[in-house]
């Protein structure tokens, strides 16, 4: 089989590597890749941009793959499931509508609103003084969220009314996120822990993958600004077996069930961010497609083959399909450029990779990699994801570190605390 995948981080690495790994398949092409998975065997890049959406379906027609399998949100919120259906080639991931419920915070408040989902409570402002005066009005802890895509960067945890009113100015007057901006979404401030939980569906089925923590603050304690994720690890011990069950029946069944009633039939990953409350688990935000850095871990902790269950939600039977994990946790530490997730400089050299690579149960994910007159450079924010098994998590934990402390680049950033939460249940 011949698979086409759409992507470049850390995400696409993972899975470009797991997916390569197939009997099934003789040929994994990546556009655009990166360094990374260039050097992955079975596997090819081409230098094609995953938001170009005419030049994706071009390439699609002329390799004619058995499956695409799309990575990051852009490309599923512009329709490219849809144009690939259009010429006949089955793909991972929803069509436009379905997208939405990543591509539109209104629309999936609304959607959950309509089908009884558990978030928190919610308004939407189209204009900057109106959602300033209902600050103003309100006091007390909000989080405010850009509407649209924001690369995981638009949503702000606020505590009183001045970090409000700065977080909708940033979104509203400055435009920081341009058309992402039209709208806020103002939610009430929830309390808890969060986790994340990921699961296949063809749009009837549910199959639920391991339980994953990511950590979204850039720096240790949970600390300042928002990223696309600093670290991860599964399985996330806030989730049990019990707390799943109420997951999969109060959160996914209604949302799968509600937008198929809605004539939305949703195929691909669906990834629910919650927060666990003293009331039960609650929605703070859907995405389209695997988390990034969650796909990591998952992935290193995945023993069976993806690619059936994969093709089986592409194709609308993933009844009785069933996935086997790994029993030991993944923990993944995310190596980031400095000033990440604001201005970075890009071209430092990177070594370390080889000495990383040959510590046990530890696989060094590439993101933000190019190649340059034979090296491997930085060429993102997010630049690798150093990912370590271990027989409990504090083994996979100092396992992850051995693997960062043997890597270096210019102005390198990292979170000393990735899974902290994990490690302050077992004290």
């Amino acid at each position: 089989m011949r698979i086409l995948l759409i992507g470049q981080g850390g995400r696409e690495h993972a899975l470009a590597w797991k997916i390569a790994g197939s009997r099934e398949v003789k040929k994994v092409l990546c556009a655009p890749g990166n360094a990374g998975m260039a050097l992955e065997p079975k596997v090819s890049c081409v230098p094609l941009v995953a938001d170009d959406i005419s030049g994706l379906v071009e390439l699609a027609q002329k390799e004619r793959p058995d499956l695409v399998v799309v990575g990051p949100e852009q490309p599923l919120v512009a329709g490219l499931v849809d144009r690939l259906a259009e010429i006949g080639i089955p793909a991972l991931g929803p069509v436009e509508k379905g997208a939405m419920l990543e591509g539109s915070k209104v629309f999936a408040k609304q959607l959950m609103q309509r089908n009884g989902i558990p978030s928190a409570e919610f308004e939407v402002f189209s204009k900057f003084d109106q959602a300033a005066a209902f600050i103003e009005s309100h006091p007390g802890a909000w989080v405010i969220k850009a509407d649209g895509l924001a690369a995981g960067k638009g949503v702000f945890p606020c505590t009183g009314r001045e970090e409000a009113l700065q977080a909708l100015t940033k979104i509203m007057v400055e435009r920081a996120y341009g058309q992402a901006g039209d709208q806020v979404v103002i939610e009430s401030f929830l309390e808890g822990e969060e986790v994340s939980c990921i699961a296949l569906t063809d749009g009837e089925t549910i199959l639920m993958l391991a339980s994953s923590q990511d950590h979204k603050r850039a720096y240790d304690g949970d600390q300042g600004p928002n990223t696309g994720g600093m670290g991860a690890y599964s399985p996330a011990p806030v989730l049990d077996e019990e707390m799943q069950g109420r997951v999969v029946a109060e959160v996914f069944e209604p949302l799968v069930a509600g937008m198929a009633s809605e004539g939305i039939g949703y195929r691909g990953f669906l990834y629910a961010g919650l927060m666990m409350t003293p009331d039960g688990p609650r929605v703070l935000e859907f995405n389209a497609r695997m988390g990034d850095p969650e796909c990591q871990p998952l992935l290193l902790r995945l023993r069976s083959d993806p690619l059936p269950a994969m093709l089986a939600a592409a194709k609308g039977n993933l009844a009785g399909v069933s996935l086997e994990w790994d029993a030991r946790p993944a923990v993944c530490v995310v190596m980031a450029s400095g000033g990440y997730p604001g201005s970075y400089q890009k071209g430092k050299l990177i070594s370390g990779l080889d000495k990383a690579a040959k510590i046990p149960d530890v696989k060094v994910f590439h993101a933000g990699t190019t190649s340059s007159e034979g090296n491997i450079v930085t060429a993102g924010g997010r630049v690798l994801s150093v990912c370590a098994l271990g027989a409990d998590i504090g083994a996979a934990v100092e396992r992850a570190y051995q693997a960062v402390e043997a890597i270096e680049f210019e102005g390198v950033h990292y979170r000393k605390d990735i899974a902290h939460r994990a490690l302050s249940r077992l004290s």
